[in-house]
C-alpha cells in the first residue's frame, strides 16, 4: 500500500515589528548602506517604563536591585535570614521568628520579587533589541558575502574564457608577446 505524499510547507515563525521587517529588507536590499547600532540597555529602558524621570528612575533602581539580588551575596544574606527564622522557631524566640520571617514572607515574597520581574522586563528587552539589531548586520554580511561569491564566479568564468582564447590563439600559432617582468 502507497504511503501518501506528505507536502512540507515552510511556516515563518518569527514574530517581529513592522521596523524589524523594514530594516531587515533595507539589509538585503542595500548591505552596503548598512550602519551597525549599537543597543545598551540605557536605550531600550524608555521603551519599558516611559523616557521620562520617573520612568528612567523607575527602570534604572529595577536593573540595579535585580543585578544586586543576583549574586552570591545576597543569596548569603536570604541564608542567614531563612536561618535566623528557623533558630527562632526551634528556641521558642517569638520576637526572632516574627522579625526573620516577616522580612523574608512579607519583604523579599511581596516587595523585592516583583521589583526583580521589573528588572528583568528591561533586561530582557535590551537583549531582544540588541537580538534585533544583530541580525540585521548578520543579515547584510551574508548578503554581501553572496555578492562577493557571485563576483568571484564571473571572474572565474572571464577567466576561464580568457584561458580558452588564449589556448585557441596559440592553436592557430600566433605568438603572444611575452609577459614583462614586475607587470
Amino acid at each position: 500500500m502507497e504511503q501518501p505524499r506528505v507536502i512540507e510547507q515552510r511556516a515563518d515563525r518569527r514574530i517581529s515589528s513592522k521596523e524589524h521587517r523594514a530594516a531587515y529588507q533595507a539589509a538585503k536590499d542595500a548591505p552596503a548602506e548598512h550602519k551597525p547600532r549599537l543597543i545598551t540597555s540605557r536605550s531600550v529602558a524608555p521603551a519599558v517604563h516611559g523616557a521620562g524621570s520617573v520612568g528612567r528612575f523607575n527602570s534604572a533602581l529595577a536593573v540595579l536591585i535585580t543585578r544586586g539580588v543576583g549574586t552570591m551575596w545576597a543569596a548569603y544574606l536570604f541564608a542567614v535570614i531563612g536561618t535566623a527564622s528557623l533558630v527562632g522557631a526551634f528556641t521558642g524566640n517569638l520576637t526572632l521568628t516574627l522579625i526573620a520571617g516577616g522580612i523574608s514572607s512579607y519583604f523579599l515574597q511581596l516587595v523585592l520579587l516583583p521589583i526583580i520581574i521589573v528588572g528583568q522586563n528591561v533586561i530582557s528587552a535590551s537583549q531582544d533589541a540588541r537580538a534585533e539589531a544583530d541580525h540585521i548586520t548578520l543579515t547584510t554580511l551574508h548578503s554581501i558575502n553572496v555578492q562577493q561569491l557571485k563576483m568571484l564566479e564571473q571572474q572565474r568564468e572571464m577567466l576561464l574564457q580568457q584561458r580558452s582564447i588564449l589556448d585557441l590563439l596559440q592553436k592557430k600559432g600566433i605568438a603572444l608577446p611575452a609577459a614583462e617582468p614586475g607587470a
